[in-house]
């Protein structure tokens, strides 16, 4: 068994710090740094040292961090006091005179960050794109004439913006080559929309064998997919749990995840991320003491976590996970959305990655949204809970089937990932997203910066802490051609606000070196405080 609490990592405090499974359900250990073979289904694999970057940041970063939010927050107050005196104009909602005496339906203290600070840099978000998010992509120039709260385009396209923000991570979302074909003939023949859920007239031969492909890829018994990768959690989680279940939810868990928990009635408990002695006490305390009050046993436990975590750029600890939920008889429930296609020798998610059994998750889900260019979503596991899906599924029931072409585009995707298109082009490109993963940690490590996440992880947050260098890091590298996702608070806690890039198979070695070349010309290594700009040019309070 397993030592389930050896060498987490608890919310970012440590910098290349080495996890190590110190033992598995299979057999595999590891010791000294060696990693054992284990037998598993007549083939051995290898259970890989998990290491991951969480780097604390210098003292006087974290001050001048605080200190721009506090400055931004007292500036903000004084400009609502300016509006409340009519010296200022003001833009945001606001209550109608005939309704002051209502329930307020703008609560002002809640759109307090939205108004002062979100504003200011809000031209950094909602981009119009106009081509395909391949590794280069067309944005269309906007600017503004009142501090972003209305935009207005010029006309002007940014032609040929290298692409570091899409989840393209098979270079798969591509404009149409000969390769698509089968996808417009599946449009001439079946066209746009099924007009149907699956219950009623929308199941089509093409979701039946997407469903089969699915399963074959996953090495599971059966799948079923749906059309929207949001919903396939929010809407099947409360079809399996409920009251008189718990959930145990990582901290860090997506927010279909979180939703899909509290629509189920479940209770729902936090564990700390990748934190197995945290899981493990929540685990022993269920069993022991059972439901609050009545101290009978939970009907069901449901652990649920991510292969990927999209805004740490962290892998699931999964063998010390299966271990723990063997040991106290709980069911796991993994979400692959960022994973599937992107991690495994072959692509097959993180359960690859470890080389697990794929029996030993009770529920795999991912999304078609990110490796395959599509849309949508799978849940995959035994016969019997896919069946049990058909029947019980929020989606299933209520929402309509998935597009055709979409399904056919999936299909194609996988089918060209697994190898079936007859050529090793698929695997190439997951070997390629791997190479260029490795070598853009390598280089933004090199150059001084601090990465979040595993070594193995397409998904690469940079820090920039300062709401100041948010704004500037993506104007600066939009001007320069780059495309960047940019995050911060409430998305992120309030002092490690980041740039998120997403490495793709697509992405040359000259694109990947010209990323942080840029980013030190902007000195954000130094973290040195700056002044918001917004896109008038104007400086802000």
């Amino acid at each position: 068994m397993a030592n389930p609490g050896g060498g987490a990592i608890c919310n970012g405090n440590l910098h290349k710090h080495e996890k190590q499974s110190d033992g598995s359900p299979s057999g595999n250990c590891v010791k000294n740094g060696i990693v054992k073979e284990a037998q598993q289904n007549g083939r051995p694999h290898f259970y890989k040292p998990i290491v991951e970057s969480f780097e604390e940041a210098p003292l006087h970063v974290m001050v001048f961090t605080y200190l721009g939010y506090g400055l931004g927050t007292l500036f903000g107050y004084l400009r609502d006091f300016l509006r409340s005196c009519g010296l200022e104009k003001c833009n945001a909602a606001i209550e109608r005179e005939e309704q002051k005496d209502f329930v307020p339906l703008y609560q002002n203290f809640e759109n307090f960050y939205t108004r002062n600070l979100y504003m200011r840099i809000r031209d950094n978000w909602n981009r119009p794109i106009c081509s395909a998010p391949g590794s280069q992509f067309d944005v269309m120039e906007r600017v503004s004439d009142d501090y972003n709260w209305t935009f207005r385009f010029t006309g002007r396209i940014i032609k040929d913006v290298i692409n570091m923000g899409s989840y393209n991570f098979l270079g798969l979302a591509a404009s149409y080559d000969e390769s698509m074909r089968t996808v417009k003939d599946v449009l001439e023949d079946y066209g746009l929309g099924v007009a149907s859920t699956r219950h009623e007239m929308g199941t089509l031969d093409k979701h039946e064998e997407l469903e089969n492909l699915v399963a074959k890829f996953l090495n599971v018994e059966a799948a079923m997919v749906f059309g929207m990768g949001f919903a396939t959690n929010s809407m099947n989680i409360p079809a399996l749990v409920g009251k008189g279940c718990l959930i145990l939810s990582d901290e860090l868990n997506h927010a279909s995840l979180v939703l899909g928990a509290r629509l189920s009635g479940a209770t729902i408990r936090i564990f700390k991320h990748n934190n197995m002695q945290s899981l493990e006490k929540l685990l022993r305390d269920a069993v022991i003491y059972g439901q609050p009050r009545i101290r009978r046993a939970w009907k069901k436990i449901l652990i649920l976590v991510e292969g990927i975590y999209s805004m740490e750029g962290s892998i699931v600890d999964l063998p010390q996970i299966v271990a723990l939920k063997k040991k106290y008889k709980a069911y796991l429930y993994i979400d692959e959305a960022h994973s599937i296609g992107s991690v495994g020798p072959t692509g097959r998610g993180v359960v690859e990655f470890f080389g697990l059994d794929p029996r030993d998750v009770d529920v795999l889900m991912g999304t078609f949204t990110k490796s395959f260019g599509a849309a949508g979503g799978y849940i995959a596991g035994r016969k019997d809970l896919v069946d049990y899906l058909r029947v019980h599924s929020h989606s299933a029931v209520y929402a309509t089937s998935m597009s055709p072409p979409v399904a056919e585009q999936i299909i194609r995707s996988m089918k060209f990932i697994m190898g079936l298109d007859g050529t090793t082009q698929g695997l190439q490109r997951v070997r390629q997203l791997a190479k260029n993963t490795r070598y853009f940690r390598q280089r933004l490590n090199e150059m001084g910066f601090i990465i979040y996440g595993n070594e193995e992880s397409p998904v690469i947050p940079l820090l920039l802490y300062m709401p100041a260098k948010v704004a500037a890091f993506a104007r600066h590298l939009l001007n320069r051609k780059i495309g960047v996702v940019v995050v911060g608070f409430p998305a992120t806690p309030l002092a490690e606000a980041r740039a998120r890039f997403c490495v793709s198979a697509a992405h040359t070695r000259e694109m990947l070196d010209t990323v942080p070349s840029l980013s030190t010309k902007l000195d954000i290594k130094n973290n040195l405080p700056m002044i918001i700009y917004s896109n008038n040019s104007s400086p802000i309070g």
